[in-house]
């Protein structure tokens, strides 16, 4: 009886310690739903047609022309990424309200975030990535604040054209279209026209009182 629970003790330790070996077969043979047992790891924004097939398409990017819940629709009938959207952009209109001193104050704060380090915190175009062509920012970004920057082109840039570029991107400047919502470019657009609208009223009585003033007398001897 002895010998039978000696061997019946050996036994069960050789078999626990073969259970524990490195050879011992990791995966099961079979996965009922190896799709979710094994899923794969996508990553956001990128396109896997080619790994999942032709009779699926995902690229993890929302449907064109929808709004996520709980975000107003700003004129996205317009907003294409298309030949000609840029120009037909300007006939958008911001739908924000005139903002208070509060959202102003928020509005700022968006633009130093977003726009400032390139446009500078004055809207002169002169923000740390350029520094008067000492930064590593090569081209001069828009300037704002002077109206006849650019040939007046930003000073005068219509609203929904703002909004594109920040949608969209223009030139060397990519789009901000993740990093702010529709509502917070619209904020940002105004932020900017409220600026340029107070540095219209603060240059407009020097200009009209240099108009209205005489000309000097030419007291010197003939």
């Amino acid at each position: 009886m002895k010998k039978l629970s000696v061997i019946a003790i050996v036994s069960s330790a050789a078999f626990l310690m073969q259970a524990c070996g490195d050879d011992v077969q990791r995966k099961p043979s079979r996965v009922y739903m190896p799709d979710m047992a094994y899923s794969v790891a996508y990553e956001t924004y990128s396109d896997y047609h080619s790994r999942l097939g032709d009779s699926i398409f995902y690229n993890a990017r929302p449907v064109a022309g929808t709004v996520k819940r709980g975000e107003e629709a700003y004129h996205y009938e317009m907003l294409a990424d298309t030949t000609g959207s840029y120009d037909k952009s300007a006939a958008m209109k911001n739908p924000l309200p005139q903002m208070d001193a509060e959202q102003l104050t928020e509005a700022e704060r968006l633009y130093l975030v977003n726009c400032g380090v390139c446009h500078g915190q004055k809207l002169d175009g002169n923000g740390p990535l350029y520094k008067g062509g000492e930064g590593p920012y090569p081209a001069a970004p828009a300037n704002f604040i002077d109206p006849k920057a650019g040939g007046g082109k930003y000073y005068a840039m219509a609203e929904g054209t703002m909004f594109h570029s920040i949608t969209y991107g223009k030139n060397l400047m990519g789009s901000y279209a993740s990093q702010v919502t529709p509502k917070q470019r619209w904020m940002i657009v105004s932020y900017i026209k409220s600026k340029q609208a107070l540095q219209t009223a603060q240059s407009t009585p020097v200009a009209a009182a240099a108009a209205a003033a005489p000309a000097a007398k030419d007291t010197t001897k003939k």
